[in-house]
């Protein structure tokens, strides 16, 4: 049984300027012990299904559809309900550790105060498992760095510091946006073998947002292709990268480096996304796709399984984008 399920997800943000259709007919689902990523550029929605889930939208944020979290539908759930949830069985890692960590309060406080809150813990106690979990993340000197204040932490400890504070309730359902932005690359491996370790320990499933296809590749089991709002590909990660049958899926791999010694030019989508406040009628990539049909800019064919395992949205045959 999945643990979570999103069917037919839209969220729309009301603006001065007009509606805004961030994401638009989202439907996926994760099991326990899985990884999937979400990728796309930057705009195609990915950090709004998170928010969605999780109930985080923006005061002019709405979402309709349908998201069950263990059986039990949560979308637009109230507060009181999501905030049970929230922390306890389902965390989030945002961006920017650095926003997201009081800055007036030391380290060790933060995190306790999550486990004071939702597991009644004494605060000499919750200060203890802290401090244990800030070792697991490994921070060195764990219990004299709980008493440090964010800014004293470098930007990989201060993300260290988010995963550990996501993780001190042990939730089932993680999400980490973007969680090795802005990092070397020597941390970036440290923090997702970190992911990847504490996922095998605790037995969680793990939503990870990333522009990054190199960690998808090395990380993930799963993979959902987003662009203007709407879902291009999903399925297995290592079919996807090895015969993608997205026109932008075939983009986004072509634009990525390669050290195999078979490196050429790289192949850069033209164009630019779509303004989502005017979202087209037909499949949004049309504009930038090089294979598209007069029907696309009228009519973009729903996600639709096309091999086992693996869905795409597409008016074009395999065999004409061959």
């Amino acid at each position: 049984m999945a643990l979570l399920a999103v069917n037919n997800l839209s969220v729309q943000f009301q603006t001065n300027d007009g509606v805004v259709n961030a994401v638009n007919d989202l439907s996926f689902s994760i099991e326990p012990g899985r990884t999937a990523a979400i990728v796309g550029e930057s705009g195609s929605g990915k950090s709004q299904t998170a928010f969605a889930i999780l109930g985080l939208l923006a005061q002019n944020g709405s979402a309709s559809g349908s998201v069950s979290f263990g059986g039990n539908e949560i979308l637009n759930a109230p507060e009181a309900q999501l905030n049970r949830l929230r922390a306890a069985q389902m965390a989030i890692i945002f961006q920017d550790p650095m926003t997201s960590l009081n800055p007036y309060m030391r380290i060790g406080d933060q995190m306790s105060e999550v486990l004071v809150h939702h597991s009644a813990l004494s605060k000499a106690e919750a200060l203890r498992q802290a401090i244990a979990m800030l070792d697991a993340v490994e921070i060195p000197d764990a219990k004299s760095r709980a008493h440090l204040f964010p800014h004293e932490f470098s930007g990989g400890m201060r993300q260290r510091v988010m995963i550990a504070m996501s993780l001190l309730c042990k939730p089932k359902l993680l999400i980490a946006d973007e969680p090795t932005t802005a990092l070397d690359v020597t941390v970036q491996a440290q923090i997702m073998a970190l992911f990847k370790s504490l996922q095998k320990e605790l037995g969680m499933a793990v939503i990870l947002i990333t522009h990054d296809l190199g960690v998808v590749a090395g990380f993930c089991q799963d993979v959902l292709v987003l662009y203007g709002g709407r879902m291009m590909e999903r399925g297995p990660v290592d079919p996807i990268f090895e015969t993608p049958s997205h026109p932008y899926t075939r983009g986004l791999l072509k634009a990525i480096p390669r050290l195999d010694g078979k490196a050429g030019k790289l192949d850069a989508i033209p164009g630019n996304p779509p303004n989502m406040m005017y979202a087209p009628k037909g499949c949004p990539f049309a504009p930038r796709c090089a294979h598209a049909i007069a029907a696309c800019t009228d009519h973009l064919k729903p996600l639709h399984e096309f091999a086992p395992q693996r869905w795409r949205a597409c008016n074009l045959t395999r065999e004409e984008l061959a």
